[in-house]
Order: C-alpha cells, then structure tokens, then sequence
C-alpha cells in the first residue's frame, strides 16, 4: 500500500503535468506571408512566422532588405512600420580632410510578421494592463527596463536621436487630448555566451576605430491604440484583415546605442470572422539596421578567430558566436521567441 507522503508526490506529480499540458507553448511554423495566411487555416497554439529570408528582395551579401528597396516594394510596410510617418534614412554632415559633406546612413531592414489565434473574445482583451513594466519584463527577461518620462528621451546632441525625433510630437506624450496609454522605457542587454569576448578581441583588431560595447541600449515608447484610433491610423490595411479591430500595440524604439537606428513592433486584434469565442492578432516586427555595421567583413576575416564575428552573420543568427534565445541568438530567433512570449502572456486570463 502507498504511504501517505508518496501519495501525496504522486498525485502532485500527476498535477503538475497536467498543468504544463494544459499551459503548453505556442509553437511556431514557418510560412512565406504570414500575414497572407487564410485566418481558417490558422492552428490553434501555432504561430504563422515569416520574415523574407528566402524573397528575392533581400541583399544576398548581407541577408537583409536595403531600406529602399523594403520601401519601393513594401509601400504599406514602409508607412506603418517605419518610426514615424515620412521617415527617410538619415542625413548626417561629416568631416573628410576638413571639408564638412553630406553623407546618408543607409540602412537595411530585418522584417518579420506573425499571425495567431487567441482562444479567446475579443472583448476579454484588456490591453491597456500591457503597457506596464511587469508585463514587459516578462517578455524578454534578458533585457532590463526601467521606466523614463520624456526630457529623459531626450539627446539634443546626438545626430541619430535628432533624426529619429517624432516631428509630429515629442516621444512619451500623447497624441492627442484623447491620449492613448503610453510608457517610456530606457532598456539595457548585455550580451550573452562568447559575444563579449569577441567584442573585446575585435575592438583589438579595429585599434583606433570607435569601440563596440558588449551592452545594448536603447529607448523605447509603448502605446496602447484604442478601436477607434486603429480605425483612424487604418492599421488594418497593414494586417489585409477586414474584422474590426480591438485596439492594437506598439512599440518605437527611438533610440540605439549602436548597430540600429531604429525598431518597431506593431501587434493589431482583431474580431474572428467566423468564431466570435476567438481574437486573431497579426504581429509585425521591423529593425533598422546600419548598412556600414553589415559591410565590416574585412577586417574581421583577416583575423582567424574572428572569422565568425562578421557583424551580417551574427546578426542573421548564422556564427558560432551566437547563443541563447534574445539578441544574441541573432535577430530572426530573437523575433520568434518574442512573438511566441507575447502570444503566450495574452493567452491567458
């Protein structure tokens, strides 16, 4: 006959795995357009994922889209995904053998879009509890937050933070006196596995060059759109879903310390055509990167154990160097996981 205590771990045990069936993850399956995905042929804890790895729009030397390319051939993309409406890739003066020139920093583009069901009405949806440090946190516990107001987004010095300044208003204020829900977060990543080791060695090699942290920085405005500011934005033009909308997440990193100009995530619900039990959320992911960052391949490839440091391949999550499941797994794998986390905390109840 079983004794008591080991009843008692049995049945736990048996508690237990019941729990973790019932909470299982979503998984993530790849396909071409996610956002072209027929919402009746979406499975349930399956995420549709596709960022144009294998579209004949990428660069094939770096992996990813130059900026205008993505925006000659991307039209809604590029209006509801760039950082603000009308952004251009930045203008810089700069100094060659004294004469000040106008130089553009191009910038490539990694894009990512996702497509979920979530089992449940659309009216349970609370999203404005989102925009919080807790939940944030929760997403990528890798990364830091801290929350700031608006004078601290400000860097009236910086070039890059000049260029990437709202003109419409300044970052962590409302839009208008009908203000969505909005918080500012100043983040910090320090990256993982043999990353910072080859920053070191590398910042070796380029002597004289501007050194690269082995931390990411950056700032970043959260804001809850409400059904009618969706409606107004047409955000749904972005999602090709007609069902109205219940309000939408986004997110605009305006600042980057470096490697990026800048970031954007856009998560819009929406009304099940067929199963008003049920929310569809179309989720868009777009990272601006330097274009100079991805031309650093010879003075890496000199170096025998740099090799796989070229900034292209550990961005695109293709070196040795790469590890874990944030930024240092490289950006395509860094995406999955946040949709996949994100997908998982607005599941539940």
């Amino acid at each position: 006959m079983m004794r008591r205590p080991a009843l008692i771990a049995f049945v736990l045990g048996l508690a237990a795995v019941s729990s973790g069936a019932h909470a299982q993850e979503f998984r993530v399956q790849e396909v071409t357009a996610g956002g072209a995905l027929p919402v009746e042929q979406l499975k349930p804890k399956t995420i549709a994922f596709a960022d144009h790895s294998d579209e004949e729009l990428v660069d094939t030397s770096t992996g990813f889209m130059r900026f205008e390319d993505w925006a000659r051939a991307q039209p809604i993309q590029k209006q509801f995904l760039s950082l603000y409406p009308g952004y251009s890739e930045p203008n810089e003066d700069i100094i060659v053998d004294g004469v000040k020139k106008r130089y553009r920093e191009k910038l490539h583009m990694y894009v990512a879009q996702a497509r979920f069901v979530l089992a449940r009405p659309s009216a349970s949806l609370d999203l404005a509890r989102f925009t919080t440090l807790p939940f944030v946190e929760q997403i990528d516990p890798a990364i830091k937050h801290r929350l700031i107001t608006a004078p601290d987004a400000t860097r009236p010095k910086e070039p890059k933070a000049v260029h990437n300044q709202n003109p419409q208003r300044p970052w962590c204020e409302g839009k208008t006196t009908a203000a969505p829900t909005i918080i500012c977060l100043h983040s910090t990543y320090k990256l993982e596995g043999r990353l910072p080791t080859g920053i070191a060695l590398a910042n070796k090699v380029r002597e004289g060059a501007k050194k690269v942290s082995d931390t990411l920085e950056f700032d970043s405005e959260l804001a809850v759109l409400s059904p009618a500011q969706v409606a107004e934005a047409k955000l749904t033009q972005l999602t090709g879903l007609d069902t109205p909308s219940v309000g939408a997440i986004e997110q605009s990193i305006f600042y980057v310390n470096q490697v990026m100009q800048f970031g954007r995530l856009v998560a819009v619900f929406q009304q099940h055509p067929a199963d008003a039990s049920k929310t569809i959320a179309t989720v868009f992911i777009a990272l601006a990167i330097e274009s100079n960052i991805l031309g650093k391949r010879k003075e890496f490839g000199q170096v025998p154990v740099l090799r796989n440091m070229v900034p292209a391949q550990v961005l695109a999550g293709k070196s040795s160097f790469n590890s874990g499941k944030s930024l240092s797994a490289g950006l395509p794998i860094y995406a999955r996981n946040q949709v996949k986390a994100i997908a998982g905390l607005l599941e539940r109840k």
